[in-house]
């Protein structure tokens, strides 16, 4: 596929999903993809974005989308419960496959992902923007060049008063979508890029009730083993009144360093590093601006940088990251901790797919 045109077909489309941000990939030079195709379940919805960014092709059933031979890369931006069958559909037609988070919410799901990425010999992108962010691309950089030293801990946190996203986007509240998943895998992907597979986790989750009919509970407390011996936590805060600190964060502590980055969606954000060799210890701040856009969230540059690392992967046959045993591996942290709000203990997390 070296230079050539790639054709993209979009599973869930709509003027508030996060799928709008792939059509800013037309105005980029360096990218070579056209969307060919959509499909969401409401034609007036369907029919309005095909016309809006000269799609050509649209319809309200993903198995018309993934078997078309004008679409070369399946985008699944539909709800989180939907992602299995839209992702199984397409890895069958043998389509790559850029998946937003989560992947899936079960481990069955999971390995069937796996299993049929293997046997079809496809590329699959799991969509953590939070990877693709400057925060976390500045902050791999000064990890992987041995910056910080050894690993000894890591922690992350995303926190998010979910009643204004309600509003727009229903389908949380009447699926519903589960927010160690949808919410808390932002986290556990962000730790797990720095520490590796995770050996157990021990969790404890309350239900909020700022929105009583939402039916699960929306709060999470995450500690992990990983199998390093590095230590690690995770907080999940979906249920609350959002608190005066960023959105999300996460840090780094070394044997040479420590270091926290944070992020707001549209807001400023930083990097904060302190370095062992430095006899006062003081803090090195790095400023990053907002990538201001249109695009649901404003993560349009975000998404940017993963289909331009996918557009890489698939010019140079490389496997793309975070790919689907990466979202395996996330979603298998979620199912343990779920078992471990359950009973209470310790749950050893699942790594063989």
């Amino acid at each position: 596929m070296s230079g050539g045109e790639i054709r993209l077909g979009v599973i869930g489309m709509g003027p508030s999903n996060m799928a709008s941000t792939v059509t800013l990939l037309k105005d980029v030079p360096d990218l070579r993809y056209r969307i060919t195709a959509l499909c969401t379940r409401r034609a007036e919805v369907a029919e309005e974005c095909a016309e809006k960014f000269d799609i050509p092709f649209w319809t309200t059933d993903h198995r018309e989308l993934v078997t078309r031979d004008d679409v070369d890369v399946v985008c699944v931006y539909s709800p989180d419960h939907l992602h299995a069958e839209h992702c199984v559909g397409a890895l069958e037609a043998g389509k790559h496959v850029v998946c937003t988070k989560p992947m899936v919410t079960t481990l069955d799901d999971a390995k069937r992902l796996v299993s049929l990425v293997r046997e079809r010999g496809v590329k699959f992108l799991v969509g953590q923007t939070m990877r693709f962010d400057r925060q976390f691309l500045a902050a791999k950089k000064l990890f992987d060049g041995g910056e910080l030293g050894d690993l000894i801990a890591l922690e992350s946190y995303y926190v998010h008063d979910l009643r204004p996203v309600f509003d727009f986007t229903p389908w949380r509240l009447t699926a519903p979508q589960d927010f160690m998943f949808g919410g808390c895998v932002h986290s556990i992907d962000v730790i797990r890029a720095f520490g590796g597979d995770v050996e157990s986790v021990h969790a404890i989750a309350r239900k909020g009730d700022l929105t009583p009919e939402y039916p699960l509970d929306d709060n999470f407390f995450l500690s992990v083993t990983f199998k390093s011996g590095v230590i690690g936590r995770v907080s999940g805060l979906y249920g609350i009144v959002h608190p005066p600190t960023p959105m999300m964060q996460f840090g780094i502590y070394g044997t040479e360093g420590s270091l926290q980055a944070e992020f707001t969606d549209n807001e400023p954000g930083e990097i904060r590093l302190v370095r062992d060799s430095d006899p006062e210890h003081k803090v090195e701040v790095t400023p990053f601006e907002p990538e201001r856009d249109l695009s649901a969230y404003g993560h349009g540059a975000t998404v940017i940088r993963y289909m331009r690392h996918l557009q890489e992967c698939l010019d140079s046959d490389a496997e793309p990251s975070p790919g689907v045993l990466d979202g395996s591996k996330s979603v298998a942290v979620g199912v343990a901790a779920w078992e471990s709000v359950k009973t209470g203990q310790p749950v050893e997390c699942c790594n063989e797919f």
